[in-house]
């Protein structure tokens, strides 16, 4: 019995999308006078509230251009709102507002498209000791992090001050290749003086009353600490999940006026190492071993705030700020 309640109630929303939906859609249509994405712009505001709807709107779209929408060229991207009005037989000269807010809008979603492919591009590229151009960026991550401390040699045992595992930060950016190490540098030139006091708290004694030379003396293995840059790469790995998956566009469509770029995405990832040091504080974890389970939470509580289609993560970056157009 509960199997055939299973089957209909599949084939009643089977029914409902296919047809009744779309029969629904029409007579809206007809009592408006507007269609759906004419629907979507006038009464959302601009950023992920009115992109993610039209964004649903184009891919569930009986239409091939409309579906075709989604995976246009940036440069293509004026041409197939023309195209669109026409289908939809919309009058710009009656509607001028309308083509604004789609282009705006499809240039998010393209943008994001392209922010997802550059990423992946920086995270499938190794870290090679032999390009100079990567010996450069790493020396400079040195030099931002630790101004007053000339490194000994290429190797050392000093790149642990930092954060590193070992001698050779080279064998840490495997697991994302050069994009740990662009957001790290990124996060130490743009927002040095929270870089720096991440860094700092995290080579500290968990009891502030103690000194660090006591601490060591003592030999006590409880701190406050991680490794700075393991936790960048490993929050760069946060972020680029939460793009591949989707979850950023929430972010990504309210503070991007058109297009997500890589900078938005570095921002995002110094959002996320500030917010991930005041919750490891926060959570006052025993030590290092608990970072997987501090690491869980906190991706979990990151991932409620964006399902909230109004949210912005850093908001000083905010929309509101970037002039989107509003019907």
């Amino acid at each position: 019995m509960k199997h055939f309640l299973r089957v209909v109630s599949q084939f009643l929303v089977f029914l409902y999308c296919k047809c009744l939906w779309r029969g629904l859609k029409f007579v809206v249509r007809k009592l408006t006078g507007r269609c759906e994405l004419q629907r979507i712009c006038y009464n959302n505001k601009p950023g992920a509230r009115r992109t993610l709807k039209i964004e649903s709107s184009l891919r569930h779209s009986k239409h091939e251009l409309l579906q075709s929408a989604l995976s246009v060229h940036p440069d293509a991207v004026e041409k197939t709102i023309d195209d669109i009005m026409t289908l939809k037989k919309i009058n710009p000269d009656t509607n001028p507002q309308l083509g604004i807010s789609l282009q705006a809008s499809l240039f998010q979603v393209v943008g994001y498209r392209g922010l997802v492919v550059e990423v992946e591009k920086l995270r499938r590229e190794p870290y090679d000791s032999e390009n100079p151009d990567h010996e450069q960026m790493l020396m400079k991550l040195w030099r931002e992090l630790c101004p007053d401390s000339p490194l000994t040699g290429r190797v050392s045992k000093q790149w642990c001050e930092i954060g590193f595992q070992g001698n050779d930060p080279k064998t840490d950016f495997r697991g994302m290749g050069l994009l740990g190490l662009h957001n790290l540098l990124y996060f130490a030139e743009h927002d040095k003086a929270t870089a720096l006091q991440v860094l700092h708290d995290s080579l500290q004694p968990k009891h502030s009353k103690m000194s660090k030379a006591d601490w060591e003396k003592k030999n006590l293995d409880k701190a406050i600490g991680f490794s700075f840059a393991i936790v960048g790469i490993n929050i760069t790995d946060l972020a680029y999940c939460m793009l591949v998956s989707g979850a950023l566009k929430t972010h990504l469509y309210n503070v991007a006026p058109e297009m997500p770029s890589l900078l938005h995405f570095q921002q995002t990832f110094c959002y996320l190492m500030q917010e991930f040091h005041r919750f490891w504080i926060e959570e006052d974890p025993c030590d290092i071993m608990e970072f997987n389970r501090v690491r869980s939470k906190f991706h979990k509580k990151v991932l409620r705030q964006l399902r909230n289609p109004d949210m912005t993560l850093c908001p000083h970056f905010s929309a509101s700020d970037l002039h989107l157009v509003n019907l």
